[in-house]
């Protein structure tokens, strides 16, 4: 048994995982996250803003004594779309290596979407290799895993492994600044048919290079995904075992969506599985969740609450 400690710093979000791993199973022993906003503004100005630079370190401070608190072996440091976009990376790195003693790795797109693909199929895939038959849910490979991130949203078609896949400059912070963020509120319809016409766009250029016509089940991960799936289950308070592997219609996902684009930011913060640093920007999430169900024709999306922090930690595991 191995006691790793994962972190991964996305444009919203921090968050930890400390786990043990062993006889191919990962075992959680914390599971943290922060909503720290360090991708404020990088769409536009290219650098990470100081009071985000600070916000997330102040987070990282706190997974660090949690780290030594549990004496986790070994650690691994990831950062994804905001650190990759901003000028003034440096700043960023010499900060994580001074709390964590380690060097944090701003990986590629590439590198993002198969983690994600680890960290959301794993269970899936070691209960196919060892039945020969579809999951107890009734999930079945090809898997197009889709993680809605911040800044980026990365596409991943595959069974056993990665066969194709693609990272695209839209998220749920970057549309916003971006469409929604001076649009009013709740905003105006031209603002979501801006935000509409990017994430459409995208998608056309996910279709020209990975083959989501392959997929037989649709995965969704990160906390645009579980928030709308948390919304259509009609959840009284945020429940990760009832969201993991839920599988919810497309019809659902839309509704939600339609109703997220009508509130007012502060209706959305009263929502009962609402995350308050998350309803400013899920809008935009739940669309790009909702036109990618539209645009490539599934019914239905599994949620996940295994993502690329598992991911992450099955790496810290294997080297």
């Amino acid at each position: 048994m191995t006691r790793v400690a994962a972190i991964d710093c996305g444009t919203n979000s921090v968050r930890l995982l400390i786990a043990d791993i062993g006889h191919d199973r990962l075992t959680d022993v914390e599971r943290r996250m922060e909503i720290v906003r360090l991708g404020q503004g990088v769409d536009k100005t290219g650098r990470l803003a100081p009071e985000a630079l600070e916000r997330t370190f102040a987070a990282m401070r706190g997974y660090a004594e949690l780290i030594d608190r549990h004496g986790a072996g070994a650690v691994r440091v990831v950062a994804t779309s905001a650190t990759r976009d901003a000028a003034n990376r440096q700043e960023f790195t010499d900060g994580v290596r001074e709390i964590f003693g380690v060097e944090p790795e701003v990986i590629t797109g590439a590198e993002e979407a198969e983690l994600s693909f680890v960290g959301a199929t794993h269970d899936l895939v070691r209960f196919s290799f060892e039945t020969g038959l579809p999951t107890p849910d009734g999930t079945r490979p090809p898997y197009l895993v889709v993680d809605i991130g911040g800044g980026s949203t990365e596409f991943v078609l595959g069974s056993t492994h990665v066969e194709a896949a693609l990272s695209v400059d839209i998220g749920c912070v970057r549309l916003t600044e971006r469409h929604l963020r001076d649009a009013g509120d709740p905003p105006a319809a031209e603002a979501v048919e801006a935000v509409i016409a990017d994430i459409d766009d995208a998608l056309d250029r996910v279709a020209a290079e990975v083959p989501v016509e392959r997929a037989l089940t649709l995965v969704g991960l990160a906390g645009s995904v579980t928030t709308v799936v948390g919304m259509a289950l009609n959840l009284p308070e945020y429940d990760p075992k009832k969201i993991h592997h839920a599988r919810i219609a497309a019809h659902d996902v839309h509704d939600v969506t339609e109703r997220l684009l009508g509130m007012t930011v502060g209706q959305r913060t009263a929502i009962p599985v609402m995350h308050p640093g998350r309803a400013d920007v899920i809008g935009a999430g739940a669309l790009i969740l909702d036109r990618v169900m539209t645009r490539y024709g599934f019914g239905e999306v599994v949620a996940s609450e295994r993502d690329i922090l598992d991911g992450i930690a099955w790496s810290v595991a294997k080297r």
